[in-house]
């Protein structure tokens, strides 16, 4: 059934199920499966909870802001509407063309990994050929239906749920003495690891704050709801539900596999300094499952790391289409992107970032990682960009919401702690955002490449932001002028349906 709430023409069939795992597959990839060894390295596996257990926190309120503002406006590519909205067009302009980048990238940047990891089975076969193949899977997920990209990340994403939870219940009967063979460890399982040598902190301050940012990837995606809010059914209470599932799962998923890594793997293991994508034997996950005698782990957690991979990439397709599709339905994209097919999906807009995402096929003609690192660099500044962008908006919404007279009792959702979740998670981002490539500065030859890779994002967001505000000379809205009537009438009306439904079902 089409459903033009807020001038969306898309169609409304996600159910609460598709939005949580939207969000459990947009973060648990990559950063859980590979880099979470280099989280323990680094900083030993107390400073790795800690560091999880503070971004944790952040993403916490990051989520209930866009779910209190995803639950009353439900629109799709929410971070540009409410960019526009509730800040400045401009503001809501940068946000959107940054969010569209940010995703339009990494697809690439997934494809780019998903090639070097198919090296792992098939050495001989050219890169490229594996870049095309899943992009052309990616790109049939997204064309014909929201409902089948949303079945299709279901079932990506329960695939690295069970394998994360067969991973707690390996690591815990490895702890307790069940399934260790001494034979692939000189170090028994518990807390003589979690204590070796310099552990649990190691690295200090310096090494925590790197962590954090690595721990900061790692948890981006979970703001996909907000995106895929505009396709969902009952928004109002699918979205609550989700925002209040996801995080948990997210939470528990990454803290209680950080402390197994901890308690079976020392932190100066030399098999987790080499984690590398290229390198699956690296993963700790393989090297749990391994010193538990189970054999073919490494093909086994390829295979999982392969689907998180698809998965993030057809993740990042949905995302980025339907942000450029609201762009142009809000007039701040050539308007051909905001076209709609038969099944409600805005294919043109699809072509375009399939297009970006073919960056990937640089890898045939570069060395692979180099390549794959670069794209990942210059993306990673424009996610955190997004989560300040939540911040922001979220501050000013509950600010004009209060100040207009609403009842706070009338939100679908209300988030906890405000102000002071918006402001920490806005502190938070800017200190990762400002610190996360500090070291180029401080070695003794300036990495001048890497600095421009790390922060490129920050002047093409400023760029953007003031280059339309100096066009079209937009300005910060008065809190009193922020336009809430409108939703707030839907969503009374929402409400009133609803409860006519309800009768008719039960009479």
């Amino acid at each position: 059934m089409e459903n033009n709430r807020e001038g969306e023409g898309l169609r409304r069939s996600l159910q609460a199920r598709h939005l949580s795992m939207i969000a459990i597959g947009g973060s648990i990839g990559t950063g859980l499966f590979l880099a979470s060894g280099a989280t323990v390295a680094t900083s030993g596996p107390g400073g790795a909870l800690l560091s999880y257990a503070l971004i944790g926190l952040m993403v916490y309120f990051l989520m209930t802001s866009l779910g209190e503002m995803a639950a009353f406006m439900p629109v799709s590519g929410s971070f540009q509407v409410y960019g526009s909205r509730f800040v400045d067009h401009s503001f809501g302009f940068a946000q959107g063309w940054n969010y569209w980048y940010n995703w339009a990238v990494t697809i690439a940047v997934e494809l780019a990994a998903a090639s070097i990891v198919m090296h792992y089975w098939l050495p001989h076969v050219p890169g490229v050929v594996w870049s095309a193949l899943f992009l052309a899977i990616i790109f049939a997920l997204n064309y014909f239906s929201v409902k089948g990209f949303g079945e299709a990340e279901f079932w990506c994403s329960m695939l690295k749920v069970v394998t994360i939870i067969a991973f707690i219940i390996v690591g815990f009967m490895m702890i307790w003495g069940i399934m260790f063979h001494p034979d692939n460890s000189r170090y028994a399982p518990g807390l003589n690891v979690f204590v070796h040598g310099d552990g649990p902190f190691v690295g200090g301050m310096a090494a925590f704050v790197s962590v954090s940012m690595i721990v900061g990837f790692s948890f981006q995606g979970t703001e996909l709801i907000g995106v895929a809010a505009g396709e969902s059914s009952h928004p109002a209470k699918t979205i609550p539900r989700a925002v209040k599932q996801i995080f948990w799962r997210i939470l528990m998923f990454y803290m209680l596999s950080i402390l197994i890594i901890g308690f079976i793997l020392p932190y100066n293991d030399p098999m987790l300094l080499k984690n590398d994508v290229q390198d699956v034997g690296a993963s700790p996950f393989t090297l749990v499952f391994s010193r538990a005698g189970l054999a073919l782990s490494a093909s086994l957690m390829n295979a999982v790391i392969l689907s998180a991979i698809l998965s993030a990439g057809n993740s990042g397709m949905y995302a980025s289409t339907r942000m450029l599709y609201v762009m142009a339905k809000n007039k701040m994209a050539p308007a051909w992107f905001g076209q709609l097919s038969s099944s409600g999906v805005p294919r043109n807009a699809l072509y375009a970032t399939t297009v970006i995402a073919g960056l990937c096929f640089l890898t045939s003609l570069f060395e692979s990682n180099a390549v794959y690192l670069w794209l990942l660099n210059s993306s990673g500044m424009t996610g955190f960009i997004a989560w300040l962008g939540i911040a922001i908006c979220h501050y000013r919404f509950r600010r004009a919401y209060v100040k207009q007279g609403y009842d706070l009792a009338d939100l679908p959702y209300k988030a906890r702690w405000f102000p002071l979740g918006p402001l920490f998670a806005f502190a938070l981002c800017m200190l990762i955002m400002l610190g996360q490539n500090y070291a180029a500065f401080t070695s003794a030859k300036v990495d001048w490449n890497g600095i421009i890779a790390t922060y490129i994002g920050i002047p093409l967001f400023l760029l953007l932001w003031l280059g339309y505000k100096w066009k079209h000379g937009s300005k910060l809205i008065p809190l009193d002028k922020i336009a809430l009537a409108e939703a707030h009438a839907q969503l009374k009306r929402d409400e009133l349906a609803d409860g006519q439904l309800a009768q008719q079902t039960t009479g």
